[in-house]
């Protein structure tokens, strides 16, 4: 009976030490059609590394859509935004070690109709391959992984910034307002300095109405937030607010110093403020899982979140 066991290690070590190029191509030209571009694939779930599936998970649908347009590398990994679809051969595949090979891949574009983008260069990419209980996987993709996770740790170091500014604009600010039921403040941030952030930053509070956010009362409270860190986690320490009336101009020159041009061009920008305001709210309902799909100042048609 061990003889029979040994036997059986013996082949199955034997088989795994000798997957050859060949069929590492072939492995490599499958997974090629779950590389991530404009979107990820549930099913890739089957065909990537745990760890590099989480991820591209997490860039693609746990961070703010918006993230996207600002970083078009986090959704196109290959084609860009030009409208062609990739069309990918797998050059060669060198393994690296037992568990472990790199395949390098060249990608042209095509139109829809199998035709040849005639402007588009070849490009050469590299995609990572490990083997996981004998099956090989995707497990990176131009060290893009490693990319992801660093601006995964500034989204969320970002967003616990975010959360205490808003939490301190409805503590502090908001309970000087006429309240509804939910207290939800637009931040217009303007510039970051080591331990200062000036913003634009406004208090709203509204009232859920079917599924409209109606506003109930607001306002504007711009000025210059100096922060400080308790056990890790930023909180506000000061709060340097622009004065009302006459004197308002100067004390933004004064607060906002070199940054005072931007702050006026997003202050006296409606449409900034109102689109910032729709995204900032249609992520807070999401988070929070709030059924509503409109908002609507008095007097106003409701906008559609």
């Amino acid at each position: 009976m061990r003889k029979i066991l040994y036997t059986l290690l013996a082949v199955l070590t034997l088989t795994a030490c000798c997957t050859t190029e060949e069929q590492l191509k072939q492995r490599a030209n499958e997974l090629c059609v779950y590389i991530p571009d404009h979107e990820l694939l549930e099913r890739s779930r089957d065909f990537m590394t745990t760890d590099f599936y989480t991820v591209l998970d997490t860039m693609f649908y746990r961070l703010p859509e918006h993230e996207a347009m600002d970083h078009e590398w986090l959704y196109y990994f290959v084609t860009g935004n030009g409208g062609t679809i990739a069309d990918y051969e797998v050059l060669s595949v060198e393994k690296t070690d037992a568990t472990h090979a790199v395949a390098t891949i060249l990608v042209r574009q095509k139109w829809e109709d199998g035709s040849f983008d005639p402007e588009s260069d070849v490009e050469e990419h590299r995609l990572y391959m490990e083997s996981v209980n004998g099956k090989w996987l995707m497990s990176d993709f131009d060290e893009h992984k490693a990319d992801c996770i660093r601006y995964i740790a500034n989204n969320r170091k970002e967003q616990a910034l975010r959360d205490a500014i808003s939490d301190y604009l409805v503590r502090e600010i908001g309970t000087q307002y006429l309240q509804g039921e939910l207290c939800i403040p637009t931040l217009l941030m303007v510039a970051e300095e080591d331990s200062v952030v000036y913003g634009d930053f406004w208090v709203f509070w509204y009232k859920l109405s079917d599924d409209t956010l109606q506003t109930v009362s607001g306002g504007n409270h711009a000025g210059r937030m100096t922060i400080a860190y308790r056990d890790g986690q930023p909180v506000i320490a000061a709060f340097e607010q622009t004065v009302d009336g006459a004197g308002n101009d100067a004390s933004a020159k004064r607060i906002f110093g070199s940054h005072y041009d931007i702050y006026c061009n997003m202050h006296s920008n409606a449409d900034v403020r109102e689109a910032v305001r729709k995204e900032q709210l249609g992520e807070y309902i999401h988070r929070h899982n709030i059924p509503a799909r409109y908002y609507q100042d008095y007097g106003w048609q409701a906008v559609e979140l």
